[in-house]
């Protein structure tokens, strides 16, 4: 019998360590072994392990990311686990934990820091910290991963760890400020090759990173091929819209929360002159005219920064304020960003000033040349047909009803649960969000409501059809459904990944009926984010009843289509 130990670093994930945390001494006891186990969250410090707890001890399992307080087993063989694993498997873990150590691969230990970022800074941030965290520790290197997620940056790295690392890491889906790392060897990737595969992106940081300000080394034959898809993932297009779609959301969320309470308050006049000096009118003006007034602005010149940094933004924020003032609305915001985006950059790799006037061009030359050009090119070449494209689209929205506007919620619908926070279900969310700038909130309901079906359903389906779901799963489902009734789709990624064949076409079916029966009832939604706990706010959502019947009917599809999908799983699996 082996006594065996365990830390639990999970961050804000606190519900899914309690239940790593039992699934350990579960299977544990199934071995015949001993366990204790400490979880850290952001709750606090549970069970901590006694001091001396590592004499006599076999070994010690180090799960999730985080300060797990390493010092304390010097000498004790280690082994490293992701949350997710343990959730899906403890058993396997803990056996891998028990199993002989092999002699390490004789290389040289590297300091690695990095950075983890997505377009919502929720699940995949933390999940491609996780995955760095794991694998370089798994690799004997040491590792600090700063995470900026949708509260800020949390676990800050400080100027002498960036100064000591050996290599910086960036895995982010959204443009991350770089001007710490001056000098650095730096490796751009998004979240997914974190998520999937940590160590093979940990070895190619080490392998590839670049002098952060140095052109790329030039690539031929078969690694010229190789490193060009992932070039094309950490830029482009898609990426530097995230970033605008990133930093708009906090203006989305607040300017349609306000909206809700302003009406809720003063009624549906509430915006009318007759209104003013009273709170209600004081709301909306703040969530109208405030908040919702930089929406457009904020996407562009976000969109902007993320192709040429800082010297971006005020070009891209005055050509986002003229597409709002042109009612070419957020797709005028968006052809403003990569105009000021890509002029912008232009200028700076072509002017050319003596280095003591150097100091000018991101203060002066770039935000002056870059402004006259987005601004000359929104007012005289693309703001006017722009904003005809965007009236035609907003009225053909306004007035979907039957069978247009439930074909546009299945594929919302579909498109939300397909790849459950991948690039599928960014640009539907992207597009329902942008929509609310002008006034068009049909989309946004279907695409909350469908996004939050994936995990809902899992959870529904552990609990009605046990028996297609190993014992891990089943505790696993509950966690799973707490971040769906949070919207965050990607509580259904471990369930996906394990059987993808059969899991994601039940979440697509389920999430595309929620979407069909909310565009078919016409349903609104005014913020972006907030799963259920949006739904009770007055003016939130209309046709709340439906709604709801939308979310519950997805979601019971969901369970079903996994009852007849799904095998049952063997009686020692389901033990």
């Amino acid at each position: 019998m082996a006594n065996m130990l365990a830390v639990i670093a999970a961050g804000d994930l606190s519900t899914q360590a309690v239940l790593a945390a039992e699934a350990l001494r579960k299977a544990a006891a199934a071995l015949g072994h001993t366990i204790q186990v400490e979880v850290r969250s952001s709750l606090g410090v549970r069970n901590t392990l006694p001091t001396g707890a590592a004499q006599g001890a076999q070994g010690v399992i180090l799960v999730g990311s985080g300060d797990l307080g390493e010092e304390r087993f010097a000498g004790l063989k280690r082994s490293v686990a992701a949350l997710d694993a343990v959730l899906r498997d403890a058993r396997a873990v803990l056996e891998q934990a028990l199993a002989p150590a092999q002699a390490p691969a004789q290389t040289a230990t590297k300091k690695i820091v990095a950075i983890t970022s997505c377009p919502t800074g929720i699940a995949h941030t933390f999940m491609a910290a996780e995955g760095i965290q794991q694998a370089a520790q798994a690799l004997g290197h040491a590792v600090r991963v700063e995470t900026q997620g949708s509260v800020g940056a949390r676990d800050t790295l400080t100027e002498q760890e960036i100064r000591e690392a050996d290599v910086v890491l960036i895995a982010a889906d959204t443009q991350v400020d770089l001007a710490r790392f001056a000098g650095k060897r730096v490796f751009k990737s998004g979240t997914k090759p974190a998520i999937n595969d940590g160590r093979a992106l940990v070895e190619r940081a080490l392998a590839e990173a670049q002098p952060h300000g140095a052109a790329p080394a030039p690539a031929d034959g078969a690694a010229a091929g190789k490193a060009a898809p992932a070039a094309a993932q950490r830029s482009g297009p898609y990426k530097h819209l995230m970033t605008g779609v990133s930093f708009m959301l906090p203006f989305v969320v607040t300017g349609g929360l306000l909206i809700a309470i302003a009406f809720a308050l003063g009624g549906i006049y509430v915006f009318e002159d007759s209104q003013q000096g009273t709170l209600g009118n004081a709301l909306f003006q703040i969530g109208a005219k405030g908040a919702f007034a930089l929406m457009v602005p904020a996407l562009a010149g976000y969109i902007a920064f993320s192709i040429a940094d800082r010297p971006g933004i005020t070009p891209g924020m005055v050509g986002g304020i003229l597409a709002a003032n042109l009612g070419a609305g957020f797709l005028g915001g968006i052809v403003a960003g990569f105009i000021a985006g890509y002029a912008t950059s232009f200028l700076n790799r072509n002017i050319r000033l003596h280095k003591n006037l150097e100091g000018l061009k991101p203060v002066l030359i770039l935000p002056l040349l870059g402004s006259l050009i987005t601004g000359l090119a929104m007012i005289y070449v693309v703001g006017a047909p722009v904003a005809e494209a965007l009236a035609v689209l907003s009225a053909w929205l306004k007035g979907m009803q039957g069978s247009s506007a439930i074909l546009l919620g299945l594929l919302i619908g579909a498109m939300m649960a397909f790849d459950m926070g991948g690039p599928v279900n960014k640009a539907a969310y992207a597009f329902s969000t942008g929509l609310i700038a002008s006034q068009v909130y049909t989309p946004m309901a279907a695409a909350m409501a469908a996004g939050m079906v994936p995990p809902l359903g899992i959870a529904l389906a552990t609990k009605l059809f046990a028996n297609r779901f190993t014992k891990e799963e089943r505790e696993a489902g509950n966690a799973a459904g707490i971040l769906g009734i949070a919207f965050i789709t990607e509580g259904a990624i471990p369930f996906a990944a394990r059987d993808p064949l059969r899991v994601i076409p039940a979440l697509v079916l389920g999430a595309a009926l929620t979407g069909a029966i909310s565009m078919g009832i016409g349903a609104e939604l005014k913020v972006p984010h907030g799963g259920i706990f949006v739904l009770p706010i007055p003016n939130a959502v209309t046709h709340l009843a439906g709604y709801v019947v939308a979310l519950v009917a997805g979601t019971v599809t969901t369970a079903v289509a996994l009852r007849f999908l799904k095998r049952p799983v063997s009686s020692v699996a389901a033990a």
